[in-house]
């Protein structure tokens, strides 16, 4: 496995020794599990990749590359607490590796993306979460296949289970005063995010209204 993920790559952060090779494939395997339709390797390979994009606006880029490393490593759709099982999975496989502080630093990185909504001031906060949420400045597209694939992260809900609880989801990230937090990533991204996350919300909010929803389409 080579790119972003691969052990080269992991090896710059953790180092090259028996010890980090057994973590990185441990980490390899968990974002490989089948059950993961969205949240899979594929989506760290983006998060890392956009950790490089927005890198200078980090205090420690190399701590938020490992917290982007663990921050979805612990992935169960049926828990709601899988940043407090990665932050810990990462204070874990990373002690010896990299100095106590950072391991301590992404930790906290982790916790972060439970509520993408880092106090003023945090720039390695900034950056990993600006990264994670990326993903909904899309193309309309690639947004709706983003949500379709999150759908079916959650397919032991019923759609109208899912319906009630991705809207909560929707309309915390449309209440956060900035949704992304970095000069470029707000620049960029969020008039595009904004409209995506506004376009779904307004689909399942229809959707509820009419009564018991319908199966979801890939626009959903």
């Amino acid at each position: 496995m080579t790119g972003l993920v691969g052990f080269e790559a992991w090896a710059e952060l953790a180092g090259d020794s028996p010890t980090s090779r057994t973590e990185w494939a441990a980490l390899v395997a968990a974002w490989s599990e089948p059950h993961r339709r969205y949240h899979d390797l594929a989506h760290l390979a983006a998060v890392l990749g956009l950790v490089g994009q927005l890198a200078e606006a980090a205090v420690d880029p190399d701590a938020v590359r490992l917290a982007a490393w663990y921050h979805d490593v612990a992935y169960d759709p049926q828990r709601a607490d899988n940043e407090e099982v990665s932050a810990g999975r990462a204070r874990a496989g990373l002690r010896g590796l990299v100095p106590d502080g950072r391991v301590d630093e992404v930790g906290r990185l982790v916790l972060l993306t439970a509520g993408h909504d880092p106090e003023d001031g945090d720039a390695n906060g900034a950056v990993l979460c600006d990264a994670d949420l990326a993903v909904l400045a899309g193309p309309p597209d690639a947004y709706a296949a983003y949500a379709s694939a999150v759908r079916e992260e959650y397919g032991h809900l019923s759609d109208e289970e899912f319906t009630v609880g991705r809207i909560a989801v929707l309309e915390h990230l449309l209440a956060l005063t900035r949704l992304f937090r970095t000069p470029e990533a707000a620049r960029r991204w969020t008039e595009p995010a904004r409209a995506n996350l506004t376009a779904e919300l307004t689909l399942l909010r229809r959707r509820a209204a009419s009564g018991p929803a319908t199966p979801p389409t890939a626009g959903g």
